[in-house]
């Protein structure tokens, strides 16, 4: 399958043929691994990626090809950029070492193709020590929206909790969605009706791991905790790459990482953070523990202070990673 837009010509560093903006055809996915591969390599904590990588992703479910943007030069890809249109996210655009002046023309073909399907924002996410990455962007006008803060903890040192205030805690169920939405206002970024898919059909997790703090009038903190041998331990993955973490509020929507232990909650007031975050975690530590967690996982973004100020105070920090974001 292919599909074309607009060439966009640029003088090539070798002062050969135009270069040409195309998107996804098939065969593209070990084009793309060797690509990234050659131009990421020298990067603190890189990753090589693999043909079958890459292969995974353009055969997940809602694909999009129009959405891969490919720099071809006398026949041959020199570079490729990525927009994912209903995340809003944009990668950068890694190109073949003498190439580096296509970059220009790829991140303009994502940026236009974001703007005609109506996508009003842009974000970005790499590690923080990728300068000459997060300084691309931000010579095109991306700005620091937040942080995103992995966090970990050993269930041992987390409090004993003897009394929960009298809140009791429940599970969710459906009637408690507009109150969870209500909650998650500024670190939630979906809508009402996906949120509530996200919590009920998720293919990840059940919906029996969300619990409910009750408060006098009506529910205080939504808290989330996931147990599954089959995904690796907080421990074990980097937490200085820009993955988000799935179950995490504030990542529904996005490509997430999997990681055992997962904690995360909302409050409806600020001052609800600390006895709620612990009544929570008192509930959720427990059900994880007695599975096959052994270590607790987070994932907080720090333009949300009081439930930072609660991670920081149970969990140690393991590292973070920053969001860039851009109007259109």
């Amino acid at each position: 399958m292919r599909c074309s837009i607009n060439f966009i010509t640029l003088d090539s560093p070798a002062g050969s043929r135009p270069v040409t903006i195309r998107t996804y055809q098939p065969g593209d996915e070990r084009t793309q691994a060797v690509l990234f591969n050659g131009a990421a390599f020298a990067l603190p904590g890189f990753k090589p990626a693999t043909e079958d990588d890459v292969r995974r992703r353009t055969r997940a479910r809602g694909f999009d090809p129009t959405s891969r943007f490919y720099a071809v030069e006398n026949d041959m890809a020199v570079g490729y950029c990525v927009l994912e249109p209903d995340q809003g996210r944009l990668g950068y655009p890694w190109c073949r070492k003498g190439y580096e002046a296509v970059a220009a023309a790829l991140y303009a073909a994502a940026v236009r193709s974001a703007r005609d399907r109506g996508v009003r924002s842009l974000f970005t996410a790499y590690r923080r020590d990728w300068d000459g990455v997060l300084g691309f962007f931000a010579d095109r006008g991306f700005h620091k929206a937040r942080d995103m803060v992995n966090y970990a903890a050993d269930p041992v040192d987390l409090p004993t909790i003897a009394s929960r205030g009298g809140n009791p805690v429940r599970r969710l169920t459906r009637a408690d969605i507009p109150a969870l939405a209500a909650m998650g206002r500024g670190v939630v970024r979906v809508s009402d009706a996906e949120l509530e898919q996200h919590v009920f059909n998720s293919p990840h997790f059940p919906a029996e791991a969300f619990w409910v703090v009750e408060g006098g009038g009506g529910p205080v903190a939504v808290g989330v905790g996931l147990d599954n041998p089959n995904w690796p331990d907080v421990k074990k993955v980097d937490p200085l790459a820009p993955c988000f973490r799935l179950g995490a509020f504030g990542a529904e929507g996005l490509n997430a990482k999997r990681v055992n232990g997962l904690f995360s909650y909302v409050v409806t007031k600020p001052e609800h953070a600390l006895p709620a975050g612990l009544a929570l975690l008192a509930e959720v530590s427990q059900e994880l523990t007695e599975g096959s967690v052994t270590s607790l996982a987070a994932q907080c973004p720090t333009d949300a202070p009081h439930l930072v100020g609660f991670y920081t105070r149970y969990f140690k920090e393991q590292g973070r990673f920053p969001v860039m974001e851009l109007t259109l």
